[in-house]
């Protein structure tokens, strides 16, 4: 990812200690912290993430009947 555009955040000094201490936890910088955590919050991951996210959601076998029967079963709960 290319860095173009420079921002300038006022934090707390509590704040700024815990999330340098995190980002020096995680052995990365406090820019790129603040920059994942952005991403996370806001939804701008990149579109391979994404793709990715979605294709380890479809490659899921989770245990479940077929419609007809879902459905028939949720009906019965209600009853």
């Amino acid at each position: 990812m290319e860095l173009e555009k420079k921002t300038t955040i006022l934090l707390s000094a509590r704040l700024h200690s815990r999330l340098t201490r995190l980002a020096r936890r995680r052995k990365i910088s406090l820019g790129e912290l603040i920059r994942r955590a952005c991403e996370r919050e806001y939804g701008l991951a990149e579109h391979e993430q994404r793709r990715s996210a979605v294709r380890a959601l479809a490659d899921l076998r989770l245990p479940v009947a077929d419609v007809a029967t879902m459905k028939a079963e949720s009906i019965e709960e209600l009853e």
